[in-house]
């Protein structure tokens, strides 16, 4: 079985480690995630963006 590499929460956390814990995953930049999800979250009207912000850091492990 081939070893498959987990989303998890990063101990990098502003708030809950989410957008870090995503950006370790992809290897992007965990400031260019944060600055995305912010204007992803203020161009949907805040509230979608807060309860999938919300949904992941309670279902996603922590490192």
């Amino acid at each position: 079985m081939p070893n498959r590499k987990l989303m998890k929460r990063k101990d990098q956390a502003v708030i809950g480690g989410v957008c870090a814990g995503i950006a370790d995953y992809y290897g992007w930049d965990p400031t260019h995630v944060r600055l995305f999800y912010v204007l992803l979250s203020v161009l949907s009207a805040a509230f979608p963006g807060l309860l999938v912000y919300v949904l992941l850091w309670l279902f996603m492990p922590e490192r």
